[in-house]
């Protein structure tokens, strides 16, 4: 199994700044194979910021984020074929097909396997709407879509911002399972929501307005930092 090796994500002195301003600051984090990480805080307390640090998206300000020791900056390619970002843009093509956008994203990932797109769509209850062009699903249909990767391309790692959003009670009920199986796999899971999601588990929490900086509205303090 793909995430059957024990693994290490943690962050020391993770620090991030957006435009002038510091969003958190001092944030440290160690999870291993199997743990969840639930992150919570008000609108603009960093939780998107942090996911897309974690993907190596973009750096840290300040602090490292490693796994397995290793700093994730330092081979972004390696990091990016380990995990997996669900952001708040489902990314789905139009043009295609349900079926063919998987597909295309299981390609791209290099894992291109029939047999998981299937299973993925199967999961998601998307089977009767494989054939359909992707323009015709609704947005709780092709927020499943966008999830549905996460089980046709399997990693390690999966981040997942507001990802219940646009889904119903059966849609929820499907990614609750599957993390509930990637935890059980080994698998690592950090999750950004605003509605309470099961994660087949004990958790960790991590509120994002515990490590917002003191300084954090001195534009001066910020730039010192840097030695400016």
């Amino acid at each position: 199994m793909e995430n059957a090796r024990k693994s290490v994500f943690d962050g020391a002195a993770v620090s991030c700044v957006r435009g002038a301003r510091w969003v958190f600051a001092g944030l440290d984090f160690t999870l291993s194979s199997g743990d969840a990480l639930v992150l919570v805080g008000p609108n603009g307390s960093g939780k998107s910021s942090l996911l897309r640090l974690m993907a190596g998206l973009s750096a840290p300000s300040s602090g490292k984020i490693l796994w397995d020791g290793a700093d994730i900056g330092a081979d972004r390619q390696s990091h990016g074929a380990r995990a997996h970002y669900v952001g708040h843009a489902t990314g789905v093509k139009p043009a295609l097909t349900t079926a063919e956008d998987l597909t295309f994203w299981s390609t791209f990932r290099l894992r291109d396997d029939p047999d998981a797109e299937r299973r993925a769509l199967e999961h998601f209850g998307l089977t009767e709407r494989a054939s359909f062009p992707v323009r015709f699903l609704s947005s709780g249909q092709k927020r499943r879509l966008a999830l549905a990767r996460l089980l046709a391309a399997p990693a390690p790692l999966w981040l997942l911002d507001e990802p219940t959003v646009g889904l119903d009670v059966a849609g929820q009920s499907a990614l609750e399972s599957a993390i509930a199986e990637h935890r059980d796999g080994g698998g690592i899971v950090v999750l950004a929501s605003h509605v309470a999601v099961a994660l087949g588990g004990s958790e960790r929490e991590i509120d994002l307005a515990d490590y917002r900086a003191s300084h954090a509205d001195d534009a001066g303090d910020i730039w010192s930092e840097f030695g400016a």
